[in-house]
């Protein structure tokens, strides 16, 4: 059986492929899916990943924009990028402990990524974090 960092590992594909130009590819998941074998559970959660992903794009490259320091969405490598939308994803709208969504992005872009991505994803999703924690305190102050 799969586990939950082998959907997610399977959900950046399926957003990396989305980003190259093919949003045909939801059509298809459930398909990618089954031939990674990811099946039950794991695949209901994976595809609730891609979804709310790709639902929320906007608002999660909005987010990922404001905190690129000296960089611009369109520079970042395709898989950079699909960790980091999925990684802003779990941090924005679910309600994954911050600590665990950011290390299984780390991680992904360990295995995934370029040699520098790990500590770059690390910062970027860090500073997302902390300004959703920010909004939320000043919120519950109003």
């Amino acid at each position: 059986m799969a586990t939950r960092h082998q959907a997610r590992e399977a959900v950046v594909g399926l957003l990396y492929a989305y980003d190259l130009g093919n949003p045909e590819i939801r059509k298809f998941a459930e398909e990618i899916l089954e031939e990674k074998k990811i099946r039950n559970r794991q695949r209901e959660f994976a595809l609730q990943l891609f979804t709310g992903t790709i639902d929320h794009l906007p608002e999660i490259d909005r987010e990922i924009e404001s905190h690129l320091e000296s960089w611009e969405m369109d520079r970042l490598g395709h898989v950079e990028r699909a960790i980091l939308r999925l990684g802003t994803y779990e941090l924005l709208f679910t309600d994954l402990d911050r600590a665990i969504a950011i290390n299984e992005a780390v991680e992904l872009a360990k295995e995934l990524g370029g040699d520098q991505a790990p500590k770059f994803v690390n910062g970027v999703l860090d500073a997302i974090a902390r300004s959703k924690e920010k909004r939320n305190s000043e919120e519950r102050e109003e």
